[in-house]
């Protein structure tokens, strides 16, 4: 998550630079030669311009609006997450019962649910597993392709095992299975929106078209300053870049960016909630000097 309430420019602007470096060329040459030699005959008219500003302008939107819902369901996604491990393992101390074989499922849950989020956070996005994760895995030799997945079959492994032997009511093992059937609709959300790729050809027509605006665009000013129409040409078209780049960094929320959805903190938040809950241990759920102005 950003620590502060606007992203760094010079992260920004480095997403932009070879665009903005080849509309700065083309603005200074076309502004310059506009009023000399041939081109200086040459007339578009602005309507054409303004035509083609507004169509961009709209898909834009449109854009913006798509890439932002996919970021919003991310975040709102694991929003949820939180909610359902919380009540995971507030369903488990209250349904098994206050011993020590009942304490021992209960740790077993509250670490596999820890695990879960930290492996759901790294796998989403291609990270090598490190951490508790890494050790996890290490200790117990697992070799799978899909490690959050099969940590919530360990999770109905349990529950089976505990149901059979504290004679669970049925009722209550329905509640507990309940909420893992949610932390499995969560991760299937999670995976749909990792792997389904923005359409291509959409972000190269809104670029083809933002190219054209500008290579018109000096055509069709009006104006006998030289210096006004370079900067017209530079401006304009600089600005639909920031905002196909703004819908570009928003579309793609498990990518390991500043502008992903934060799972890494997330996860904390959830290690930090359940040792709380289990055993009283209260763990700082983001580290106290970040590094950087974002923590993922």
């Amino acid at each position: 998550m950003l620590l502060n309430k606007r992203l760094s420019i010079f992260y920004f602007i480095n997403q932009i630079k070879l665009d903005v470096i080849a509309i700065a060329i083309y603005a200074v040459l076309a502004g310059t030669f506009d009023h000399f030699w041939i081109l200086k005959s040459v007339s578009i008219p602005l309507a054409v311009s303004s035509f083609v500003g507004t169509l961009l302008a709209l898909l834009l939107a449109f854009r913006t609006s798509q890439s932002y819902e996919r970021w919003w369901e991310a975040r709102t996604v694991w929003g949820a997450i939180v909610n359902d491990s919380r009540t995971l393992i507030r369903q488990v101390q209250q349904f098994l019962p206050n011993n020590e074989s009942g304490q021992t499922y209960i740790r077993v849950f509250t670490n596999q649910q820890i695990i879960w989020c930290h492996a759901l956070s790294q796998s989403l996005r291609k990270l090598p597993f490190s951490g508790v994760v890494a050790e996890y895995v290490q200790q117990n030799d697992i070799n799978t392709l899909n490690l959050p997945n099969y940590l919530l079959s360990r999770h109905t492994q349990l529950l089976a095992k505990a149901t059979e032997e504290f004679n669970i009511d049925p009722n209550r093992q329905v509640q507990i299975d309940a909420t893992i059937t949610k932390l499995c609709d969560s991760m299937g959300r999670c995976e749909r929106i990792k792997n389904t790729v923005f359409p291509r050809s959409y972000s190269v027509m809104l670029h083809f078209i933002i190219y054209v605006l500008m290579t018109i665009l000096p055509f069709g000013l009006e104006d006998n300053s030289k210096f006004v129409e370079v900067a017209l040409t530079f401006v304009i078209p600089v600005l639909f870049i920031c905002i196909e780049r703004t819908a570009i960094l928003m579309q793609d929320p498990f990518e390991n960016k500043p502008t992903d959805t934060p799972t890494t903190t997330l996860s904390r938040t959830i290690e930090s909630n359940l040792r709380e809950m289990t055993n009283g241990t209260v763990v700082p759920p983001t580290p106290a000097q970040p590094e950087s102005y974002y923590l993922m």
